[in-house]
């Protein structure tokens, strides 16, 4: 008996909005905005989350990154004078840290040669543009796999000890100077100096549209021999012998490091020692200003639609004042017309929610289509948008309804 009731409710709250199409359009206006903007920001966020956690495993999980400054820190303002003072890393720290760190496995050490010098990378009469030059050490490969060679060779020790004129090629670079023949043995120049490639590393991609092969690894050591760098930018990145021995390698690394910088005792370290986690965690930051960025814009749509659905809805309980009258003096309980009231509310907000998934999937599309944005539309989201339309219909419909029950059949039936 209820089922058929409320089958009957659904139906004259469809009738409903078929009878006024303009009038009811504008009222679910705001929830589709709102939900549109809460699906297409929602998809993009957990595309950029899944592909930035794809990235970081690919990399390992267990590394250890030592650098001069905190990452994310702000450099300027009152903190910058303080850290300006911090020393320098240093190839000897990097050194030092493999050798009397016994949790320690391996540790690769990387330094950019200042990217504002754009040096041109060349072969013959063709060149590579805005290539990354980077100095790195011969761990790289036991460190992060990810930099293993396809082709040839890594760089050796030595090559560090020898500061030998040798380079391994990025995926893109290789294909850019060499797309009919192999590149291995062959000279290629780096501004001024000449390079003879020993290998080519496996092709690792995009990300958010920037190339990750678009560079050049030459010996740390060559690198400070012939170009301008700053060791501001030297980087050290550790990994421990097994998972257990994470926490006991951070620790050996920042006694190690505290005593060679000789920071006193209780004092603060001037370096920083992190592992994946801080940099998800910094990540997860981002995102969640994101996040509140979303829900502010979407509440004020779906503000906005809630209050355009409970003025519809009180004008369709005056409209609708002797029908009301009617069907209370037939029997017709007061929670009955409330019920009726309140699904058609529903109905009219969930109308406008279906219509906003619909929407922020196909935002979500056109953004991973035509932008280098990964989105990514979870089921999750699916039944955030249809719960949250069918909540502004129960919140804003409820006073309508309220007010619908509680009319006096008598004065119902005598309105004209």
């Amino acid at each position: 008996m209820k089922l058929a009731l409320y089958k009957e409710i659904i139906q004259m709250a469809l009738d409903s909005l078929r009878s006024n199409k303009l009038r009811s359009f504008l009222t679910v206006l705001g929830i589709t905005i709102g939900v549109t903007t809460v699906i297409g920001m929602v998809s993009i966020i957990q595309g950029l989350n899944r592909t930035f956690l794809q990235e970081l495993e690919a990399v390992g999980s267990d590394i250890i990154v030592v650098s001069k400054y905190e990452p994310g820190v702000v450099r300027i303002g009152p903190m910058e004078e303080e850290l300006r003072r911090r020393k320098d890393l240093t190839f000897e720290d990097a050194q030092a840290i493999e050798e009397e760190c016994p949790s320690v496995k391996a540790v690769a050490v990387e330094l950019v040669v200042n990217p504002l010098l754009d040096l041109p990378v060349k072969y013959q009469n063709r060149q590579s543009e805005e290539t990354l030059i980077l100095g790195m050490n011969d761990k790289f490969p036991e460190v992060i796999s990810v930099y293993r060679p396809k082709k040839g060779r890594f760089i050796l020790t030595p090559d560090l000890l020898h500061s030998s004129s040798v380079c391994v090629l990025g995926f893109d670079v290789a294909e850019t100077l060499f797309p009919f023949e192999d590149p291995l043995g062959k000279e290629i120049r780096i501004g001024p100096e000449k390079f003879r490639v020993v290998g080519v590393l496996e092709k690792r991609g995009s990300i958010f549209g920037q190339s990750r092969d678009n560079f050049v690894g030459i010996p740390l050591t060559t690198l400070m021999k012939y170009f301008p760098y700053d060791l501001e930018n030297l980087e050290i990145i550790a990994v421990p012998r097994d998972h257990a021995h994470l926490s006991s390698a951070m620790e050996e690394i920042i006694s190690l490091l505290r005593r060679r910088r000789k920071v006193g005792f209780g004092q603060p370290n001037d370096f920083a020692v992190y592992t994946q986690e801080t940099i998800i965690n910094l990540y997860n930051q981002i995102t969640g200003a994101a996040y509140l960025v979303m829900i502010v814009i979407s509440s004020i749509g779906l503000l906005v639609g809630g209050i355009g659905v409970m003025n519809i809805m009180l004008v369709a309980v005056k409209e609708r004042t002797r029908e009301i009258g009617i069907r209370k003096a037939i029997g017709a309980r007061p929670r009955d017309i409330s019920h009726q009231f309140l699904i058609e509310s529903v109905v009219l907000t969930l109308f406008g929610g279906l219509a906003g998934l619909l929407l922020g999937f196909l935002i979500a599309l056109v953004v991973k289509a035509s932008t280098p944005l990964p989105a990514s539309v979870t089921l999750w989201s699916v039944f955030l948008g249809i719960g949250v339309s069918i909540g502004v219909g129960l919140f804003f419909g409820l006073w309508p309804a309220r007010k619908a029950a509680r009319l006096d059949p008598i004065v119902c039936l005598r309105y004209e």
